[in-house]
């Protein structure tokens, strides 16, 4: 797979690239940046020894050596690029959130598909051997009663924020806030273990433009009840649980990490422990996964994959709108 990277911010420089150093089946061929940020492009190419650099889209769609191309803007161009590579018949991995509505990602899903295209959001937990074993266990624990996951991080934004400066993070055109990004996770965690929820609200702290700063999504399940919290204006230790009448799972991380786990079953007397991932970097299990399902074809994979995607995006904006929350 020969990879074009879009954009030169945190996800690109801390995420992206050294993951992709550990996974020789991927090689980032290009990286694309605007001409304002074209030195931090050349600056991560040297770095990196990635051959190309671009600061214009069409032509970098234009170049038949490029296959993929990632998606690493702010959240609300998602929509606008991943479409633009897809008509041009490159296939596409979009940074989470996938998009601002769930219409989009949608259309995106029908586009990929129509064209026999390979589309994938980056969600890395849905590829870690942690959360396939949560999966696997889950039975164990008898009919589920309770899910909570928190995932509250102060962020470096936040400073500027309370000063009246509101960058992307924070900035309802660009689909900010913390449902949108840190809260992403814990959605795709609980979705992609049990489905679309029943019903949804989401209780937010509004900033002074409107966006979430920090908010609690309340689900509900036949039988039981899902919280999400998410938070950039606070921080706390992150953690999942899974109660079940049988007994419980337990995530003491961060949901986008999800580094290790334990369960317990009622009456047994004991805990067992699980840390089954493989790299200390949580993005290359990831793009392992990616290069592997093209490789291989496997086309309802990437499919069952979008399906989830679909069903967060569905989940994410009717809390976010219940909540008065507006893109604009």
């Amino acid at each position: 797979m020969k990879l074009a990277i879009l954009g030169t911010g945190f996800i690109v420089k801390e995420g992206i690239l050294p993951a992709l150093k550990e996974v020789p089946e991927i090689k980032a061929d290009a990286i694309f940046a605007r001409p304002a940020s074209k030195g931090r492009a050349e600056a991560l190419a040297r770095a990196y020894e990635i051959p190309k650099v671009y600061t214009d889209y069409d032509k970098l769609l234009a170049d038949p050596e490029i296959d993929f191309v990632y998606v690493g803007l702010i959240n609300s161009v998602h929509y606008e690029y991943t479409k633009k590579a897809l008509l041009a018949g490159k296939h596409v991995i979009v940074e989470k959130p996938f998009a601002s509505e769930a219409g989009e990602v949608r259309e995106l899903k029908e586009l990929a598909v129509s064209k026999g295209l390979y589309v994938f959001e980056a969600v890395t937990i849905h590829y870690l051997p942690n959360y396939a074993a949560i999966r696997e266990n889950l039975p164990k624990l008898g009919k589920i009663k309770a899910v909570v996951a928190n995932y509250s991080q102060y962020s470096s934004r936040y400073d500027k924020y309370l000063q009246g400066e509101v960058l992307p993070a924070f900035d309802p055109k660009c689909s900010g806030g913390a449902l949108y990004d840190i809260n992403i996770y814990n959605l795709n965690f609980i979705i992609g273990l049990f489905g679309k929820p029943e019903a949804v609200t989401y209780t937010a702290n509004l900033g002074f433009n409107g966006i979430d700063t920090s908010g609690m999504v309340n689900m509900k399940y036949p039988g039981f009840f899902a919280l999400a919290v998410g938070a950039k204006d606070t921080e706390s230790p992150g953690y999942i649980t899974i109660q079940g009448e049988k007994g419980y799972i337990k995530v003491t991380d961060k949901p986008n990490e999800i580094r290790s786990f334990e369960m317990s079953l009622r009456g047994s007397g004991v805990t067992s422990c699980y840390e089954l991932n493989k790299y200390s970097h949580r993005m290359v299990h990831e793009f392992q996964a990616f290069a592997k399902i093209f490789a291989d074809g496997d086309y309802e994979t990437m499919k069952r994959g979008l399906e989830v995607s679909v069903a967060v995006m569905e989940t994410a904006e009717t809390a976010r709108k219940q909540a008065g929350i507006v893109f604009s």
